[in-house]
């Protein structure tokens, strides 16, 4: 590892790049600092499943008659420092739980980074309980690289998500204190979530920068690609994105990596992934079976007061990956409405204008297909 030299900042993300390193990432005691964190006892048994009927009864006949599933999207919320980015985009979206019928997001997946800087339960009435008092849709999560990094030796990794999303027996939390909510019951800190008419593959990253996913957990992500409906769309989710083209973070080659080996052993590529970390809204797309595009969704975008810069425009394209930016919006707070059916993704990313907090819905939209996406024969793909 390098010598530190006296008044050295790391590295940024070179301009016009969705990853910052080509497979290989360079130790260095400046970018290196936060370690591999062990994983905390599952609370369930393998293959780590969650069906969204547990949560919401009769979704299943619900989604059914109304031929659709609506829900929010996006991470990085913990409102330190200055709550009030995330206190208008939680509130945009209480505005979009009056809506009646169909429309109405069914719950909220949160993409990691619930609280900032190092998940301390002690923070979540501040950054999770109070903000989202008038969030009645119940809230999913997959943990993020601050929710997992201790601070000091009084934590244990992912403590204050556990406390929360990863409870035994539900209950309301004394911490919770005025803005009580149930805690949740998710059986592993990395699960998929089966929904109607849509499957979400939960992956946690852990803490390194960059992303670190163990032999297990490469396992599990083989399994649950290979055994997701094909007659329901398919989305898989982290903290840190696979391709981003901003100027802190980057995208990771560790985690491209790991979805690679997934699909090239299983066949099967997911509809649509998405990731926060990086503080800001990107819309990737890589082909990487046909003409269809691929979807990389990075939605980080959802409350920490310091938004990340892009290093490129849209319609600007990875000559090294090939991964397109098609739209983003890195000065503005916001999040993502997903609706699902049978045959289409569609989304709306709706941007909180500074100042009056005001929505401002549609920013981006998009749709694609639902169905099955699998590799031909002995065809691989490259991320």
């Amino acid at each position: 590892m390098e010598a530190l030299q006296a008044g050295s900042v790391r590295n940024r993300p070179p301009n016009k790049r969705s990853q910052a390193h080509g497979g290989i990432h360079p130790l260095s005691p400046i970018t290196h600092t936060q370690r591999f964190q062990p994983l905390p006892v599952p609370l369930g048994q393998p293959p780590y499943r969650y069906t969204l009927e547990e949560a919401i009864p009769g979704i299943g006949k619900q989604a059914a008659a109304a031929g659709r599933l609506v829900f929010h999207i996006v991470g990085d919320t913990g409102g330190i420092k200055n709550p009030e980015f995330q206190t208008q985009v939680a509130n945009s979206m209480v505005q979009d739980l009056s809506a009646t019928g169909s429309d109405r997001p069914s719950f909220f997946y949160h993409l990691g980074d619930v609280i900032y800087y190092n998940g301390q339960l002690s923070e979540y009435y501040a950054q999770f309980y109070e903000p989202y008092d008038h969030y009645s849709a119940p809230i999913f999560a997959i943990p993020g690289n601050h929710d997992g990094d201790p601070a000091d030796s009084s934590q244990t990794s992912l403590d204050g998500w556990v406390a929360y999303f990863m409870t035994a027996k539900p209950h309301v939390d004394p911490i919770s204190q005025d803005a009580p909510r149930v805690t949740m019951s998710l059986p592993n800190v990395y699960y998929s979530l089966e929904c109607p008419f849509v499957t979400i593959v939960g992956m946690y990253t852990n803490v390194p920068e960059g992303g670190s996913i163990d032999s297990v957990q490469q396992q599990w992500l083989t399994n649950e690609l290979n055994d997701a409906p094909t007659d329901k769309a398919l989305i898989v989710s982290l903290n840190h994105p696979i391709y981003s083209f901003d100027s802190h973070h980057s995208g990771s080659s560790r985690m491209a990596d790991a979805l690679q080996q997934a699909i090239n052993d299983t066949k099967r590529v997911p509809n649509i992934v998405f990731a926060g970390h990086v503080h800001d809204y990107q819309r990737i797309e890589r082909k990487l079976v046909g003409n269809t595009p691929t979807p990389f969704i990075v939605a980080g975008h959802g409350g920490y007061y310091n938004l990340h810069g892009l290093t490129t425009k849209n319609g600007q394209t990875d000559s090294a990956t090939g991964a397109r930016l098609i739209a983003s919006d890195d000065k503005r707070h916001g999040y993502v409405t997903l609706t699902v059916t049978a045959d289409t993704i569609s989304g709306t990313m709706t941007a909180i204008t500074k100042g009056s907090g005001t929505p401002i819905p549609s920013v981006d939209t998009f749709k694609y297909p639902t169905a099955a996406v699998t590799l031909a024969g002995g065809a691989t793909v490259s991320l």
